[in-house]
């Protein structure tokens, strides 16, 4: 990931380029998980076993979150303090701007990783 977006990380503006670094599963798997995938070792089988079928994943330079399913929960699974203040938080991201105009409310989900 860090090769794959080293020309879109922006820690003085963890949201530009947030589009760019929205990786997403929707019954068809995100080739950037495919080609991590493979250089583990994991076959595509194997991730569509050990993956959710709809799966979305914000890579921002001081946040990862997700959200599994169309109309999911967000869930934060790692988050760290900016060194410096961060002028852009009230920005629209790629994940609100998702979250404007949902007509359902949320489910919950759990993803777990073993």
């Amino acid at each position: 990931l860090a090769e794959h977006y080293k020309h879109d990380w922006f820690p003085e503006k963890p949201f530009k380029g947030s589009g760019y670094r929205c990786i997403r599963i929707n019954h068809k798997m995100d080739p950037i998980i495919s080609k991590a995938a493979s250089q583990i070792g994991l076959s595509l089988p194997q991730l569509y076993q050990l993956l959710p079928s709809e799966l979305t994943l914000w890579v921002d330079p001081y946040e990862v979150s997700y959200r599994i399913g169309e109309d999911g929960s967000i869930c934060v699974l790692y988050e760290a303090t900016a060194t410096k203040p961060v002028s852009s938080y009230g920005m629209l991201t790629c994940k609100n701007q998702m979250m404007l105009g949902r007509t359902s409310p949320s489910k919950n989900y759990i993803m777990t990783v073993s």
